[in-house]
């Protein structure tokens, strides 16, 4: 899952960054409206994480641009603002939560999986394909009743295909969930964590649509 952060404070970007990281989240972190703008022109995300005081205008005045995009991503609104109105206001320009700041990690974490439960297609928070188990609020997955062990990039790659099961994926779409602007990417990194996924899952969950991209299917594939 690939995550904005907009956010001008460096320590508190920082701190954040590092653990949705190490949660297996992608995120470019932006300290400014226009730097924001530009990344949403460049790179497709799964979810924005908003402050509302920003150095160069309200956070708010961002979600126009939001609402615009084929795929709208999730919009969590983070400020210091406490008032009632101040949230009802967030919420009625187009954001999908609000967080308060001083903020715990771990809820802003909850709070990023509650909204993509409820934006998945996927209705349930554990997919059933087969023998396979994928529980996308607990970041376990279950082969024939065994856990499978995944790396942060395997998780980060399967958590899109399982969200969206059975809808075709872009290379490009796949890899904007694996890297942020500052990685180092090699011409075929995509295809060798689809197959180590492969390996663990199963080849017959992960179909490839020559030329256009990859699926997870709920049946089997070729």
């Amino acid at each position: 899952m690939r995550v904005l952060l907009v956010e001008d404070d460096e320590a508190l970007s920082e701190a954040v960054c590092g653990y949705l990281r190490a949660k297996a989240f992608v995120v470019d972190a932006m300290p400014s409206l226009a730097q924001a703008s530009a990344a949403l022109h460049a790179a497709q995300y799964a979810a924005v994480l908003l402050d509302l005081h920003l150095t160069d205008g309200d956070g708010l005045s961002l979600l126009p641009q939001l609402r615009g995009l084929k795929e709208r991503p999730i919009v969590i609104v983070l400020t210091a603002r406490d008032q009632v109105s101040d949230r009802i206001h967030g919420l009625d320009a187009g954001a999908d939560d609000y967080l308060v700041k001083p903020y715990d990690p771990g809820e802003l974490l909850a709070r990023l999986r509650a909204v993509e439960r409820r934006r998945s297609t996927a209705q349930l928070p554990v997919l059933h394909l087969g023998e396979l188990q994928i529980d996308l609020s607990r970041e376990q997955v279950r082969r024939a009743g065994v856990p499978m062990a995944l790396t942060q990039k395997e998780w980060a790659l399967l958590r899109v295909l399982a969200t969206r099961p059975d809808h075709l994926h872009t290379r490009e779409r796949l890899q904007d969930a694996l890297y942020g602007f500052d990685d180092d990417t090699g011409s075929n990194t995509l295809e060798v964590f689809i197959s180590r996924l492969r390996r663990k899952l199963g080849r017959e969950h992960i179909e490839t649509v020559r030329g256009l991209g990859y699926r997870l299917v709920r049946g089997n594939a070729a």
